[in-house]
C-alpha cells in the first residue's frame, strides 16, 4: 500500500518527543491501525502484535478493513491484484484476508492483551508453527492456557458425538432397524380407479 515501514514511525516518534519536550508540551502520538487490510498476511499481523507488545501499546478499538469506493485498497480487496501496475491475468497477486475467521484473527492479534482473544491467537500460532510465542516469557505474545481453560475446553467437547461412518463400527453406535435384522415394511401401492 506504499506505506513506510515501522522504522519511519520510530524516527518520527523520536523527533516528535524531542520537539514536544523543547516546546514544554505534554503531547501524545496515537497510531491508527486497521486490521484485515488487503495485502496483509497472518504472519504480518503476528509481527505487528509483537511490535505493539514491545512498545507497550494496548489497543482498545480496532477497525476492520471495509472496502470503500475510489480506494486502491478496495481494488486490491475485490481483484486480489496489486493495483499499482497494470491489472491483468498476469498481475502480481495480493493476499486478501477474507472470511470471518481470518478477519477475527487479525483483529484479535491487534488486541493481543485481551484474554478473550487468547484461545483464537493460540490456535493460529500453533497452525503457523509459532508455538514459541505462547507462554509466560517476555518474548511470548500470549500466555499458555491455564488449567481452568483446559478443563473448560474439555467440558465443552464432552457432549459432542463421534463422527461415525459405515467403515468404523463403534459398540455404542445406534443401528438402523434394517441393520438389526428387522423386516422392511412394504408400502402398499395406491390403487387407481
Amino acid at each position: 500500500m506504499m506505506k513506510p515501514g515501522m522504522g519511519s514511525y520510530d524516527r518520527f516518534k523520536e523527533l516528535f518527543d524531542t520537539y514536544s519536550k523543547q516546546a514544554g508540551k505534554e503531547q501524545y502520538l496515537i497510531p491508527y491501525f486497521i486490521s484485515a487490510h488487503p495485502g496483509t498476511r497472518d504472519e504480518d499481523m503476528v509481527n505487528l502484535a509483537l511490535w505493539l507488545k514491545k512498545h507497550r501499546f494496548r489497543l482498545d478499538q480496532v477497525q476492520n478493513f471495509y472496502p470503500s469506493p475510489l480506494a486502491n485498497s478496495t481494488t486490491m480487496y475485490y481483484t486480489g491484484k496489486n493495483p499499482l501496475g497494470k491489472i491483468g491475468y498476469k498481475s502480481e497477486e495480493v493476499v486478501v484476508p477474507k472470511g470471518d475467521k481470518q478477519r477475527r484473527l487479525h483483529k484479535a492479534l491487534l488486541r493481543y492483551h485481551d484474554p478473550a482473544n487468547w484461545p483464537l491467537i493460540r490456535q493460529a500460532l500453533e497452525a503457523m508453527g509459532k508455538k514459541h510465542l505462547i507462554g509466560s516469557r517476555r518474548d511470548c505474545l500470549v500466555p499458555a492456557p491455564t488449567l481452568d481453560e483446559m478443563r473448560e475446553a474439555r467440558r465443552q467437547n464432552r457432549h459432542t458425538r463421534p463422527a461415525l461412518t459405515k467403515h468404523t463400527p463403534i459398540a455404542h453406535q445406534r443401528q438402523t432397524p434394517a441393520a438389526a435384522g428387522a423386516k422392511k415394511r412394504v408400502k402398499p401401492k395406491a390403487v387407481s380407479r
